[in-house]
């Protein structure tokens, strides 16, 4: 197992801990399945009335995709299969509350993670940035959903960025992708206390409300979701070309 899941019974919140931290909590096709299957679960587990998402270690939230993962792809640009497409609560059809907490890096895949949460907490080790571009890959998913949260122009940069700067997690939290920062390692305790809070509130209510918030997001982001897999399929480089420019990278970034 990849993933931990602990879940107290008396407040109604689950905490999910990605568990690869030798792999900087990098999603291989297995954590991609285990993730899939606790939103799932927790559509059934009244218990859980709210959930805190993280990544073990001090390193990492999450750095996307692991890079080690055989995935095979069918020949037409009009069909991709997304390894990472069901990752996310919502994607599994989740609609009570997920808090992200976030120490270390959080990059590429890490998005749709975040991208689903209902609002991130950061400690102030946290950094984002987005290596597609880097590695001759298409950032569309990734930005898509960085789009629901962040002003078009600073998803642009991230996105367009590559390895080159990373985003700190104070400039996160003035461009609006995090909702606050908490000292080094204090986030998931940050986490647990709103999440805490939220639980402790009617269900209906509360999961009404997720869903109302996220029906306004949804008249934009489904559609260009939809987008995504086409502009992959005809913008990404050859994987054995995107395997060389990674072999290739050059050391050193900045971070705003």
């Amino acid at each position: 197992m990849t993933l931990r899941i602990s879940a107290d019974r008396d407040t109604g919140v689950a905490v999910v801990t990605i568990d690869r931290p030798d792999r900087l909590n990098a999603v291989d096709l297995a954590t991609a399945a285990e993730l899939t299957a606790a939103w799932h679960g927790f559509r059934f587990d009244d218990s859980v009335r709210a959930v805190v998402l993280t990544g073990a270690g001090e390193r990492a939230f999450s750095t996307g995709l692991d890079r080690g993962a055989e995935v095979p792809q069918p020949g037409s640009p009009y069909m991709v299969d997304d390894p990472l497409d069901a990752v996310g609560p919502k994607a599994a059809g989740l609609w009570k509350p997920v808090i992200a907490a976030v120490n270390g890096m959080a990059c590429g895949g890490a998005f749709y993670l975040l991208g689903e949460a209902e609002f991130v907490i950061a400690d102030e080790t946290a950094t984002f940035f987005d290596p597609h571009t880097t590695y001759g890959m298409v950032s569309a998913y990734e930005s898509i959903h960085l789009a629901q949260r962040m002003p078009f122009g600073e998803v642009a940069r991230l996105a367009l960025m590559g390895t080159a700067e990373r985003v700190s997690a104070r400039r996160a939290y003035e461009v609006g992708l995090v909702s606050e920062v908490t000292a080094p390692g204090g986030a998931v305790a940050a986490a647990v206390r709103c999440a805490t809070v939220i639980a402790s509130y009617p269900t209906t209510a509360v999961q009404g409300t997720v869903r109302a918030v996220w029906s306004a997001r949804e008249a934009t982001r489904a559609p260009a979701l939809s987008q995504a897999p086409h502009l992959v399929s005809l913008g990404n480089l050859p994987a054995g070309t995107q395997t060389e420019l990674f072999g290739a990278r050059r050391p050193g970034f900045r971070t705003r």
